[in-house]
């Protein structure tokens, strides 16, 4: 049977957190594994309330085959969404989606083909890797500084030979929280504008900054971009909604990969989501989610700086889910993985974010799917962990 498959599947591994997750099934281990908003967060109410009026009022044309490119009202309320933030957008260059990791795969289909060269920050979102992974493509990476992609290192890279596309995440970075700032934005829009290499922009986080200002999107600066969105964070995950944002020419393109995938996303959903969204406050919902998270973030990096080694570095982030942990050098992520799990604490082990040469020391921890007592508890626990793990080391 194995000779059957395509080769490419060889190349490609299992998610790393989605394994991790089997391994957190048991109910009384506290992980900060999973990418998880908090379902305290989901408006479930009102998403009830707003699918049954859309089944009420147009139920047979809900459950109706549709549009490729998604529902038109949906699509003008996202681009509406961006003018208001300075960003021109005109709904035919927005694509529905199954989510932004759809998003991610329609983007290799169309651009990338065996062995093209691919930039990835470092480290890098992992389902990215995997997704773009599946075209066999040789991923280069540039690494990461407090406030975005080092610009000297892209102009090295970018200069040296021609780089088809170059995926970020700007805001609150998975998995570092990593921000960029504005000005390293207009840096890397020219820098890339400069060699024609094509910007994938993810921003699934943007809309969960909880202190600081928002600062506008890198293609505000680009034309030659390619800008994803989801709702997954601010409405829902389960309900796999995201979109594209691309030019004319991309968008063609894209509709037709997404013809040959699924015809079009869940109609359906499109039509709640768009309900809920015309009928209740989404800035207040918002609000909402900022406020939860602000509060799991402060307290993880109190209970940080309480149960870690003064030597153990962390970022701080300004909005997202995420947090980055920097082990002493000589210390490893994943031999801290099997001790803390032993300890019932889990989280993902920094190794699997980078295409190459993984710094083996750091680790992802995720705040916001966690009461404020397992936070604590596991913060300590994993604390525990680490020292256990210096303290052999030094045997």
């Amino acid at each position: 049977m194995k000779d059957l498959f395509a080769s490419r599947m060889s190349k490609v591994p299992r998610s790393f957190v989605r394994e991790i997750l089997k391994v957190t099934e048991d109910p009384e281990i506290i992980s900060f594994a999973g990418g998880l908003p908090n379902p305290n967060s989901f408006p479930h109410k009102e998403i009830a309330e707003a699918a049954s009026k859309v089944l009420k009022e147009n139920g047979k044309e809900a459950l109706q085959y549709s549009t490729t490119e998604g529902y038109k009202p949906l699509r003008e309320w996202i681009a509406e969404r961006y003018r208001s933030k300075g960003l021109k957008v005109h709904p035919d260059n927005i694509l529905i989606t199954n989510g932004s990791q759809q998003g991610l795969d329609l983007v290799g289909k169309i651009f990338v083909d065996r062995d093209d060269k691919i930039l990835v920050e470092r480290p890098t979102y992992l389902a990215a890797i995997q997704s773009f992974g599946l075209y066999e493509p040789n991923f280069i990476s540039v690494p990461l500084v407090e406030d975005g992609a080092d610009p000297s290192a892209l102009e090295d890279i970018l200069s040296s030979g021609r780089i088809k596309l170059f995926y970020s995440i700007p805001n609150f970075q998975n998995p570092t929280g990593t921000t960029y700032s504005k000005k390293r934005r207009q840096e890397i829009a020219s820098i890339l504008q400069k060699y024609g290499t094509i910007l994938v922009e993810d921003n699934p986080y943007g809309e969960i900054r909880f202190m600081g200002s928002d600062i506008p999107p890198i293609k505000c600066y680009l034309e030659n971009s390619v800008l994803l969105g989801s709702f997954s964070k601010i409405v829902s995950p389960g309900i796999r909604l995201g979109w594209i944002v691309a030019d004319d020419e991309v968008m063609e393109k894209l509709v037709i990969a997404k013809q040959a995938s699924d015809l079009h996303s869940n109609y359906l959903a499109q039509r709640i989501v768009y309900r809920y969204l015309m009928d209740y406050d989404v800035e207040e919902h918002l609000k909402n989610i900022k406020k939860m998270y602000k509060k799991q973030r402060d307290l993880m990096v109190a209970m940080i700086k309480k149960y870690f080694p003064q030597n153990v570095k962390f970022t701080q982030p300004e909005g997202g889910m995420f947090l980055w942990v920097t082990l002493p050098q000589d210390v490893s992520s994943m031999e801290l993985f099997n001790i803390a799990i032993k300890q019932k604490v889990a989280f993902v082990p920094g190794e699997a974010f980078y295409t190459d040469d993984p710094e083996k020391n750091t680790l992802r921890l995720n705040f916001s799917n966690s009461s404020n007592e397992k936070i604590e508890e596991g913060i300590k626990r994993l604390g525990n962990a680490i020292k256990k793990l210096i303290n052999d080391n030094k045997k």
